[in-house]
C-alpha cells in the first residue's frame, strides 16, 4: 500500500492506494475510523482491482476544517475527491457511516457508480445502542482502556489487535478530531431519513451485515434490502460491526464474487 496525499478544495486529504487495474474499488470507512480499518482486506483486492482508501475529511490524518459535518458535506467531499483523482465509475464500498455516505452519493449520481457494497450502513437507526455509546465515550475521552472496551463490544469478541486500539487513541487526540466526530454525530442525528434515497438507487448493490453486530443491529438490513431495486444480501455469521476486520478472507471473497457476477 502506498500512502498518498491530495488537496480537495484546499484541504489535504490522505489516502492509501494499491493495485493498478482499470477497475477501481473505493473503500469508505466509518465514524471515527481511518483508511487503516480496511488494511486486512486491501491486499486481497489488489490482484483484481486498483484500490483507493481515503481518510474521510475530518478523520484519520486528513485535514479537519471547522465546518458542519453533515451527510451532504461528506457526499460533496466524495464527489470532489473522485474528480480530483480522475476516478470514473468506481465500485464503492462503505462501512457504517461510509455506507450511508455512498448511499446518498449514489442516489443522486447513479451514472457515476458501477456497483455498491454496503457494510452495516447507518442511516436507518434513529437511536443509540450500548456499543455505540461506548464508542462515543472512547472518542471523546480517548484512553486505551476505554477504546479496548468499545472495540470489544463492537466486535462481540475479546480478540482486538492492540494496534487498532493504540491508533484510534492517537487519532482522536489530533487537533479538531473530537470536534469533527461530534459534528458528524449531530449531522447524522439531524439529517432526514434515507428511505426515499434508497429507492433512487439503480446500480447493483450488495448488503453485508455481521450477524452479531451490536452497533447497528442486523434487523435494520431489511429496510435496505426492501428499498433498493437491484439488491443482494449476505449475513456474515459470527461477525460484529466490521466483518472485513473479523473475517477479511470471507469478506473479500463475497465482494469479489458479487462484482464478477
Amino acid at each position: 500500500m502506498r500512502e498518498e496525499y491530495v488537496h480537495v478544495e484546499g484541504n489535504k486529504i490522505r489516502y492509501l492506494e494499491s493495485g493498478n487495474s482499470t477497475d477501481v474499488l473505493v473503500l469508505i470507512h466509518g465514524l471515527g475510523a481511518s483508511a487503516e480499518r480496511w488494511e486486512n482486506v486491501i491486499p486481497l483486492f489488489t490482484e483484481n482491482f486498483r484500490v483507493i482508501v481515503p481518510d474521510l475529511i475530518g478523520f484519520g490524518y486528513s485535514d479537519k476544517p471547522l465546518v458542519d459535518y453533515t451527510p451532504e458535506f461528506f457526499v460533496d467531499f466524495l464527489k470532489k475527491f473522485l474528480k480530483t483523482l480522475s476516478i470514473k465509475k468506481p465500485i464503492l464500498i462503505g462501512s457504517s457511516l461510509g455506507g450511508q455516505v455512498i448511499v446518498e452519493f449514489t442516489a443522486n449520481n447513479n451514472e457515476l457508480v458501477k456497483k455498491l457494497v454496503l457494510v452495516s450502513p447507518s442511516g436507518m437507526m434513529r437511536h443509540s445502542t450500548p456499543a455505540l455509546d461506548a464508542y462515543i465515550m472512547a472518542a471523546l475521552y480517548p484512553s486505551e482502556d476505554g477504546a479496548k472496551t468499545a472495540f470489544e463490544m463492537m466486535a462481540g469478541s475479546k480478540k482486538i489487535d492492540p494496534k487498532i486500539i493504540k491508533s484510534f487513541v492517537e487519532r482522536m487526540q489530533l487537533p479538531n478530531a473530537k470536534m469533527a466526530f461530534m459534528s458528524t454525530l449531530l449531522g447524522l442525528k439531524n439529517s432526514e431519513g434515507i428511505t426515499n434515497k434508497l429507492c433512487s438507487i439503480s446500480v447493483p448493490t450488495l448488503i453485508i451485515w455481521g450477524q452479531k453486530d451490536p452497533v447497528i443491529p442486523i434487523n435494520y438490513a431489511d429496510d435496505f434490502v426492501e428499498s433498493i431495486k437491484d439488491c443482494r444480501f449476505y449475513r456474515m455469521d459470527g461477525c460484529g460491526h466490521t466483518p472485513y476486520v473479523d473475517d477479511p478472507k470471507s469478506f473479500a471473497k463475497i465482494v469479489i464474487d458479487f462484482i464478477k457476477r
